[in-house]
């Protein structure tokens, strides 16, 4: 429940996503306004908006529209969606997730990062991005700090591979947009970012990496359950009996659940989905223009080396292993 306290904080985070929507359109074309909403959070916080009475107001934009964001989200996909991609492009999906998600595990430990910050990044990078961290930081009881880092991370590596991608589909796969469709929507964090990779291709591109994407969006609920099953393995392993409510499935992965089964059963109207977008589209915006005001840049930057290897690497595990799935499964 917004309080009076909050207030001012929320305005100011809508107020950096407006800023951020408007130079999407007319200044920064491409880019994305999710993107440019971190990055003008990120510079106007650490310069200007860092008084506390705006702390509450943002801590409630970048938690509770994430989870709406994820929430919304259900009800513009629907089960056949898999039916369009095919087997192989299903195996192409699934097994691209996988080792995704075992990759950016084994390298955080190794390079001695949290559980949680690897299981964060794991769920960021191999499925929705910001979106996924929302939904997986409630069964792994992930600390603020921990989902700010990771949601951070994954943005500017998405944004990595949203600018990279186009050429590089090009330069491998010629002119095939199933290829190049299939190599962004199969990579790429945020769906905002999926589509404005595929806008600097083609419509016909946008549009298979756009189904791609929504595949992976579909397995959230299967990731959910697999960091949920191992971080209760964690608790029983250190004979831990208390369980949070939401240590299963936290309420707005249920709702996404619940809107994704109503699209497929009832099919929503094009109106009513594109709705849903708009509204999955802004609540993630917003929160995170809240998160990049919130974020202490010179925090971050401490984090310094260690974390920016973290990053590299792991977007670049994900083509080398994508560019090969797609030639042996899809080509």
């Amino acid at each position: 429940m917004i309080k009076k306290q909050d207030i001012v904080g929320i305005a100011l985070s809508f107020a950096v996503a407006l800023l951020a929507y408007i130079l999407n359109l007319f200044v920064i074309k491409g880019l994305g306004a999710p993107t440019l909403a971190i990055l003008l959070g990120i510079i106007l916080g650490n310069i200007y908006f860092h008084q506390p009475s705006l702390e509450t107001g943002t801590a409630w934009s970048e938690k509770k529209l994430l989870e709406y964001s994820v929430m919304f989200l259900g009800a513009t996909v629907t089960i056949q969606t898999i039916q369009k991609l095919g087997l192989n492009g299903i195996g192409f999906i699934v097994l691209q997730m996988i080792l995704t998600i075992v990759f950016v595990i084994f390298l955080g430990k190794k390079l001695g990062f949290s559980k949680n910050d690897a299981r964060l990044m794991a769920a960021g990078n191999a499925v929705c991005g910001s979106s996924a961290i929302a939904a997986v930081e409630p069964v792994v009881n992930a600390t603020v700090k921990e989902r700010r880092t990771a949601i951070t991370m994954v943005n500017l590596m998405g944004t990595v591979l949203m600018l990279g991608l186009p050429a590089l589909g090009t330069l491998i796969f010629g002119q095939s947009n199933l290829l190049r469709g299939a190599l962004i929507g199969g990579t790429v964090q945020s769906v905002g970012q999926v589509v404005a990779s595929g806008t600097m291709v083609n419509i016909p591109t946008t549009t298979t990496a756009t189904l791609f994407k929504i595949m992976r969006i579909i397995m959230l609920v299967f990731v959910v359950l697999g960091f949920g099953a191992l971080s209760r393995r964690d608790k029983a392993s250190k004979a831990v009996i208390k369980v949070k409510r939401n240590s299963f499935l936290p309420w707005y992965v249920i709702g996404f659940i619940v809107l994704c089964l109503g699209n497929t059963l009832l099919h929503f109207t094009v109106g009513l989905s594109d709705f849903a977008h708009f509204l999955s589209s802004w609540c993630e915006t917003i929160a995170l223009a809240a998160i990049g005001l919130r974020l202490n840049l010179v925090e971050f930057i401490r984090a310094g080396k260690k974390l920016m290897i973290y990053g590299f690497a792991t977007i670049v595990f994900q083509v080398i292993v994508a560019v090969i799935l797609i030639l042996v499964l899809l080509k």
